[in-house]
Order: C-alpha cells, then structure tokens, then sequence
C-alpha cells in the first residue's frame, strides 16, 4: 500500500479499497466549487398508503444486500430503533450492509453479532464503546470512516456517502410521515441529525411509538420526505439520553479547570456584549456553562446566542435573558425539551446549517468561543477525540473539529492525566482536530497557548493564570506519570478519520490483542 504525508505529518494512504484519498492539506486549504448531489425525486399519489410495519417498510424500500442504511442518535444510549431494524434485517436475509449512523453509543453492542454474521460489513459513522472496541481489534470486515457532526452533512450532500434508506426515530408522527421529537411519551427534542438523510436518502422510513392525526405539528421532517411510517411499542427510553458525559462535574479537579477555563474567556476580550459560545456534554463544559453565566450577571454582559447540544445550564441562561437565541443540534436532558417545544428562540439547527464546510455560511464561523473536551493533546496542539492512548477507537468525533475551525477562540479543557496516563503527549495517537484551530489548552497544572496566537499571549501576560508553554506543561505531567508506552499497533488500517471538507487527516490501525 502506497502512502503519502499530509499536513500535519501523518502518512495516508492513496488509495485503499478502491477508494482514492484526499490527504489533509489545511483546515482551510479546501475552497469548494464542486456540485450537490441530487436526491432521487419521489412521487405520492393521492390515497398512498405510508402505514406498515418494520419488515414491510424494509421489502418495499427495496433494500438489497451492499445497500447503505443510516440512523440518527438523538435518543443516545437510549436508542432501540438502530437494534430492533437492524435485527429485522437479518431476519429477512439482507447481508453486507454499510451502516450509516450518525452515533453509535454501548446500547448498540448487539451490532457485534450482526457483523460476525456478514450482516454489517462496513461503518461510516462514530462509534462510542463496544463497537467501537470490536472495530479496533479488527472485527470489521471492511474500512470504517469517521466523521464531524458538519462532515457527515456534507457527505451526504456532496454525494461521498449514499444513504439507501434511512430509518429515523420520531416520537410522534402522523400517518402521513410529519415528524418531530419533542411530543409523546418518547420525546428527545430535535431530529438535526437526521435531516440530511431525509432531504437526500432515496428513501425513508419514520419510526414512532406515537402515532397522531393528520397533521403532525410541529413536524422537523415533513411528509413530502418520507416514504414509510412505521409504530413500535417503544422507539427508546429517553432517560438514557442522559449519561456520565452529561452532567456537571464534581470533581475539584476538573472544577478548577472550568473555572481556568472561564477566568481565561473573560481575560480574552471575547466577553462582552453579542457574546456567544458553544457548549458541550462534557462535565468541564457545563460548570464552565454554569461560571459564565455568573459572570455574565455580575458584569452586566448580555449575549448573542447559545449553539451545541444544550443542557439546562443553557436553558437557564437563554430564560434569565443573558442570551437572545438558542441553536439547538441535540438535547443533552430532559428539561431541554419544553424549552425547545415553547421558546420561539430555541431553534432546531440541521447539521448543515451548523457546520458543512461545503456551504454558504455555517453557525460555527459566528461563534466566540467554544471549549472541548480531548483523549490526548500534543505539543503541537493537535488533539485526539477518537482514540484513547492505547488505540482503542472508543469515542465518536462530534462537532469538535467544526468548532474548533469556526469559533474566534478554540479552548481544550482537560485533566493533565488521566488514571496515570498524561492527556498532554509528544505526539497523540490519532489526529482529529489540527492544531493550527486550537487556540488553548486549559489543564489544572497549567495553559498553554498556541504560539500562533500571538495577540493572545500579549492579552494575557499580567494574568495571574498558571500560563505555560505546551512543553512545560508536557514535563510537568511526565513527571508524576513518567513517560508513556507507545500502543502496540499493527499494519493494518481499520478506520478513516476525515476531517470536515472529506480529506483524510489521519487513519486508526488495528490493535494488537
């Protein structure tokens, strides 16, 4: 297999199962000029009938063996519908499938045996635990390809992912296919994820366990989209949208960071009035969420507009008037969803108007700030969200790279170590955001700002924050947990990690058991 180096220093391969790469050449070396694809066009003739049930909606889409099938992840770890279709297919005989999800998370474990069986024999979408790990000591047949919550609308769009027929969770629909996810017993707030997929799938299925009259109102996917309408008992449990990663951390470690990381907005010259910025899920972002907000109060700051998955950190700000809009990708709990269902502001953001690239004007070019979480940073500030330092492919990439290229001031926020492994490395094992987008790294034994950012270094040079160079920050680290043991890889190329315009910026190589 031949190989070349892209922009920052990893090898690529050319071409690889008959696909030919794009090495990273810059995060914004790509200046598009290319074409949208074009979805299929549909016809429904009065009296059509949508009604049927999971194993008809797969006959009569015409789903065949080497098709694509996609999935979006609003109800996180609480998803049934990915499971309950993908066991349905087996049932029918469909094998050698691409699944296309937007996220998979551990309640997907039992795809492991559907890709034992030939079943699935490609991924092209993020992978948070079980599968992700089968993936790694190289249980999938064929290459998977990671990308960006902006990357995989602009995929689709663009015309680089197919999407055959794509099965989407609605906690209630009408027989029709008008669809949203904030009414019902199931509510899990917007459908962004898959809006792309039901704009450009050649066809589509809507899944509900709340079937209501025509018109289903609000609808996010409207019925001149969809194909199908399919009601099963339960689509999820709601509950497990909530996880570890969506709750506010107790640790006083990680407090001290959000409160480094907050201290370090404030001193930027970024808050101030029209303010905005992008939270996460992670446990840092919500408390520094939470200490912005108080400042915001104490100094009198309003801002612009909130974007991201939302907590109801956000919701409580958005409510106390410290921002005018909500940009709303996925609910990180449950109190988000009535402030979705009733704030006129609270706006549902497709993932192309959030973040492709391969667009007129994403959100993520309007933002401030956004702080993000890491597995490891290097001491050239490019970061890893995929694997952990083992290799393991454990976690998905989200938005991170979007952010981090759009927003004015780009923060990682994360513990120094982690179990006696440092976070702040020589080189991290896999690249997902290039360090020329990452503004700061915000640790609890100190912050290093890039070097690029020469007007920030200046800005802060009388702040009392423990400011240090990367380096220093990497031997004070290496010092408690001495200096780590390289992953023991093989050849082998299991994954693509793309970045956001569809180059490859790095690949992830099957781990040695």
């Amino acid at each position: 297999m031949e190989f070349v180096e892209n922009a920052v220093g990893r090898l690529i391969p050319v071409e690889i199962e008959g696909r030919k790469l794009k090495p990273f050449a810059g995060a914004f070396a790509d200046n598009g000029g290319g074409r949208k694809a074009s979805p299929l066009i549909p016809v429904t003739k009065p009296g059509q009938e949508k009604l049927c049930s999971i194993k008809e909606s797969i006959e009569k889409s015409g789903l065949k063996d080497g098709m694509t099938i996609s999935f979006h992840h609003h109800l996180r770890d609480g998803d049934y519908v990915v499971n309950m279709t993908v066991d349905e297919i087996a049932r029918i005989g469909i094998k050698d499938l691409t699944l296309a999800p937007s996220a998979l998370f551990p309640c997907h474990k039992p795809l492991i045996e559907h890709i034992k069986n030939g079943v699935i024999t490609k991924i092209e979408g993020s992978m948070n635990g079980p599968v992700g790990e089968y993936v790694s000591y190289g249980g999938l047949p064929k290459l998977a390809v990671l990308r960006t919550h902006g990357g995989r609308a602009r995929a689709i769009e663009d015309g680089d992912l197919h999407i055959d027929v794509a099965f989407l969770a609605a906690s209630s629909a009408d027989d029709y296919g008008n669809a949203n996810g904030v009414d019902g017993i199931s509510a899990f707030g917007p459908m962004a994820y898959g809006y792309a997929d039901a704009m450009y799938a050649d066809k589509v299925v809507i899944v509900t366990d709340d079937l209501v009259p025509y018109p289903c109102a609000p609808c996010t996917i409207a019925a001149t989209h969809v194909d199908y309408v399919v009601v099963v008992d339960k689509i999820g449990d709601p509950e497990r949208i909530v996880s570890g990663t969506t709750r506010i951390t107790r640790s006083p470690t990680r407090l001290l960071i959000a409160k480094y990381a907050a201290q370090f907005i404030q001193e930027s010259g970024y808050l101030k009035d029209g303010f905005s910025f992008q939270t996460g899920a992670g446990g840092i972002s919500l408390a520094v969420t939470k200490i912005l907000g108080e400042i915001m109060i104490e100094e009198g700051i309003k801002g612009s507009f909130i974007n991201g998955g939302l907590s109801s950190y956000a919701v409580e700000l958005y409510k106390k008037g410290l921002f005018h809009v909500l940009y709303d990708g996925q609910v990180f709990d449950r109190g988000v969803i009535e402030s979705f269902r009733n704030d006129v502001k609270h706006i549902e953001t497709p993932m192309t108007m959030y973040a492709n690239y391969h667009s007129k004007g994403c959100l993520v070019n309007r933002l401030d700030v956004g702080f993000l979480g890491a597995t490891e940073v290097d001491v050239d500030f490019n970061v890893n969200v995929n694997t952990h330092s083992d290799g393991l492919l454990l976690h998905g990439i989200g938005g991170h790279p979007d952010v981090a290229a759009g927003c004015k001031l780009s923060l990682i926020t994360i513990p120094s170590y982690r179990k006696r492994i440092p976070v702040v490395r020589e080189k991290v094992t896999t690249v997902t955001a290039p360090g020329e987008t990452i503004d700061a790294i915000v640790t609890e034994r100190g912050i290093a700002i890039n070097p690029r950012r020469v007007d920030l270094i200046d800005r802060l040079k009388k702040s009392d924050l423990p400011i240090v160079t990367i380096e220093k920050l990497k031997d004070r680290v290496e010092k408690i947990t001495g200096k780590p043991e390289p992953p023991r890889l093989k050849d082998r190329v299991i994954a693509l990690i793309e970045y956001r315009d569809g180059t490859i910026i790095d690949v992830v190589r099957e781990v040695e058991k």
